[in-house]
């Protein structure tokens, strides 16, 4: 019998409502609870809303975890985590208490059942600078390229946006 092992997995995790750093806390010990080995993680990084900068700004961090789960299996369990937090089923970018994306599981490119890694995580600051900040030689699986070639190739305004909290 073939041994579980376990793969490296980045997630993005976002706040924009309630005490925001509390609840990417409670989102880390979740995780951490349903057996995820959280090996690093980023400072909190505050970024303007998209794609309507009125809305409440966001913190985020990149998590650099481990994991024996399937990849579907993860997202049903970060789907859970998010609704355990208050989340609830609101038009597409809409504000909201919790939000944990797979950028990246294991290096694979996976465009079945789900997007992984994540479709638009290589023009997100939000995404590569904390990533930047925990894995400086991390590259894009779906092009290879390195992730300082990734935020070079973000715009001055992007990467002026983005506050170290």
């Amino acid at each position: 019998m073939l041994e579980k092992r376990a793969k490296i997995i980045y997630l993005s995790v976002g706040s924009n409502l309630g005490n925001r750093k509390q609840n990417i806390e409670k989102t880390k010990f979740e995780l951490y609870s349903n057996g995820i080995n959280i090996i690093k993680f980023s400072n909190y990084y505050e970024t303007l809303s998209w794609p309507n900068p009125k809305n409440p700004k966001f913190y985020n961090i990149v998590l650099k975890v481990s994991s024996d789960l399937k990849m579907l299996e993860l997202l049903k369990l970060c789907k859970q985590i998010e609704i355990s937090l208050g989340r609830k089923k609101t038009p597409k970018n809409s504000p909201r208490t919790c939000d944990i994306d797979i950028i990246d599981y294991n290096q694979k490119v996976n465009a079945k059942r789900i997007n992984v890694p994540h479709p638009r995580m290589h023009l997100r600051n939000f995404v590569l600078i904390p990533l930047f900040e925990i894995e400086k030689n991390w590259r894009y699986p779906n092009s290879k390229r390195y992730i300082k070639d990734l935020i070079f190739s973000l715009s001055n305004s992007d990467i002026r946006s983005i506050k170290l909290v």
